[in-house]
């Protein structure tokens, strides 16, 4: 790092520090400005493509054309990735006890980018009579089959992911006993449409999404404590913390180095002062050891949850990530924090924050499990530590919550609560949704912000903010970009009217074929007209994924239509069909299909749902 980038991290730092407002300044800044700190990194894994889709019609890959040439349907590989598309902002609005507000309309809310107003375009109300009724309209796109025993739709299909994720690395064995206990009981609240994964900062005891809740309790007896280092403190002297380590190391903190110095005198020499020059290269020995060790376990723990990050970023619905943690020090890892946020915002993911030590006061006399090991003439001293190190512990996961969107949930035992806060489906929630105007093609982070034309004392929970797309060179690219990000959310979209529905045929053994067939009406498509000819691009992108969540196979088919005024005439009144088939095995499945056209960029996306017996 340079002269110049040092002096603006000290800035940060030192406003980093001051003030609540000054932190969330921080963390706008970082957003803003972390392009330019940061080298350029490879793309997010959930932008990468998803492995290639498996066609099953044996000519997929061949055009098919009409009698007349007017209409050519070409399947390609579908490769989905995520992007901003259509901007979505998902808010929470409560009273000062914490009630949702259920009875806001479109006009009480205003949304801005970039501090300019927008036009709310999509305005949706949420709530489980809502949901409800989107499960049971997703039920009702299977059809009848070839098999006369089939049944309807049994178990609702996936809508909200949570990643639960517990930061065993830095967990107390007595954290770690309460969170485990509150989260078990959390489980049984669970929604038929959440999918919940276990995941941890150390990577061990891990649970992949499912509804299952059987499986989800038992996941949960694995959280213990595991710390990357074992601590034996009976055989430290002197005793440093993560945090003297810091202050002495990276702050220049010339009292702490000398109480290190004073209990080495104490500890190894018994007092004897005229081993101070002795002491103080053990002391500086034991503060870079302290140092090292904190800052290692803090990067495992970012590393381990960017790959819950990765994991939750491709499934197709709403995305949670919960963070219970009793907190840990930033030091001088910003751009790794800033980065997990970065991360997070790309992929539309929010980060929900737990404090695990609960209600707490502070603990001069440091880890219970641990034997008191501080010397009279330094034990108050290491307790002002201490205390000063237990309050700073929390501001990274104030940021994490801060800085995606999210709830901090900490001083309170109602760790039960708190999930069901963090990680369950609010009462009441308001899907505000905008087509940002001259928007740049540039890739930059954009700040949102969401208020109420009236101005109540009501508490507002909304996404901080997202990032534009850059500019393709290929219009077609850029239409893709629009259809992977459609696929990857389970919101509707009514530009263009689409129906669907889901049928399957069994074969042999446990060959089932699926078979998705779709009605698109034209008459509101935006055709052009040249050589006496109707004509316009379809692309009809369709996904199936299964009960949990995970990507199965997908195609894409692009419907070319260059129509005679007679043919488009008929079409306007009948629509067009559209049939896309995949060998599947028997189980559960959400099907997703968007649609765009190419003359206008009109789209529409539709959910499906088909259960296949064994």
């Amino acid at each position: 790092m340079g002269a110049r980038e040092g002096m603006y991290f000290d800035f940060l730092s030192s406003a980093f520090r001051s003030s609540p407002f000054s932190r969330a300044a921080f963390f706008l800044i970082f957003c803003l400005s972390a392009q330019h700190l940061l080298a350029q990194e490879p793309a997010s894994p959930s932008q990468q493509p998803v492995p290639p889709a498996q066609a099953t019609a044996p000519d997929s890959t061949k055009p098919k054309s009409d009698a007349t040439s007017e209409i050519s349907q070409q399947d390609s590989v579908a490769t989905f990735k995520i992007r901003v598309n259509l901007v979505q902002v998902h808010v929470v609005v409560r009273d000062p006890y914490g009630k949702t507000i259920d009875n806001l309309k479109r006009e009480d809310f205003l949304l801005y980018d970039q501090g300019k107003l927008q036009t709310i375009t999509n305005f949706a109300v949420e709530t489980p009579v809502s949901r409800r009724e989107r499960s049971e309209s997703l039920a009702k796109t299977q059809s009848e089959s070839s098999d006369a025993n089939a049944p309807a739709l049994t178990k609702a299909l996936p809508e909200r992911f949570v990643a639960l994720v517990f930061d065993d690395t830095h967990l107390t064995p007595q954290d770690a006993v309460f969170a485990r206990s509150e989260a078990d009981k959390f489980l049984d609240s669970l929604g038929a449409t959440d999918r919940v994964a276990i995941l941890t900062t150390s990577g061990k005891a891990t649970q992949d999404f499912t509804g299952d809740k059987a499986v989800l309790h038992n996941a949960i007896k694995g959280i213990i404590p595991r710390a990357l280092f074992a601590k034996d403190s009976t055989a430290d002297c002197p005793d440093v913390t993560h945090y003297m380590a810091d202050q002495i190391e990276n702050r220049h903190d010339s009292q702490a180095l000398q109480v290190v110095v004073e209990e080495t005198v104490q500890c190894l020499f018994h007092g004897d002062e005229s081993k101070q020059s002795q002491a103080l290269g053990i002391a500086e020995g034991a503060v870079l050891r302290a140092l090292n060790t904190g800052d290692t376990e803090n990067q495992f723990t970012y590393r381990y949850l960017e790959d819950a990050l990765r994991r939750i970023s491709i499934m197709p619905g709403e995305r949670i990530m919960v963070l219970v943690s009793p907190g840990f020090l930033i030091t001088t890892t910003y751009l790794d924090e800033s980065g997990i946020i970065d991360r997070a915002n790309r992929a539309g993911v929010v980060i929900n924050t737990l404090d695990a030590r609960g209600l707490y006061t502070p603990d001069i006399m440091g880890d219970i499990s641990k034997p008191y090991s501080d010397s009279f003439r330094t034990s108050g001293y290491k307790a002002s530590y201490r205390v000063a190190e237990q309050h700073d512990n929390e501001f990274v996961l104030m940021d994490f919550a801060l800085g995606t969107g999210g709830t901090f949930f900490h001083n309170s035992n109602d760790l039960q609560g708190g999930l069901k806060l963090a990680a369950l489906a609010p009462e009441v929630s308001y899907v505000l949704a905008f087509s940002p105007q001259n928007r740049k093609m540039d890739g930059q982070y954009h700040l949102l912000r969401v208020e109420l034309s009236k101005k109540n004392k009501y508490s507002i929970q909304a996404r901080r903010g997202y990032y534009a797309p850059r500019k393709a060179n290929d219009p077609q690219a850029v239409a893709n970009e629009e259809i992977q990000d459609a696929i990857f959310s389970q919101e509707e979209i009514n530009e263009l009217p689409l129906d669907l529905q889901t049928q399957y045929f069994k074969g042999a053994a446990d060959e089932v074929r699926l078979s998705v067939v779709s009605k698109l009406e034209i008459k509101g498509a935006h055709f052009r007209k040249a050589d006496g000819r109707s004509i316009d691009d379809f692309t009809v992108a369709t996904a199936v994924f299964d009960e949990n969540g995970k990507y199965v196979t997908g195609v894409e088919k692009i419907v070319q239509m260059k129509l005679l005024d007679k043919t488009y005439d008929r079409l306007s009144h009948t629509g067009i069909t559209v049939k896309s088939s995949f060998n599947v095995k028997p189980g559960r499945y959400l099907v997703r299909q968007v649609v765009r056209d190419s003359e206008g960029s009109q789209m529409a996306a539709r959910n499906g749902a088909v259960e296949i017996p064994n």
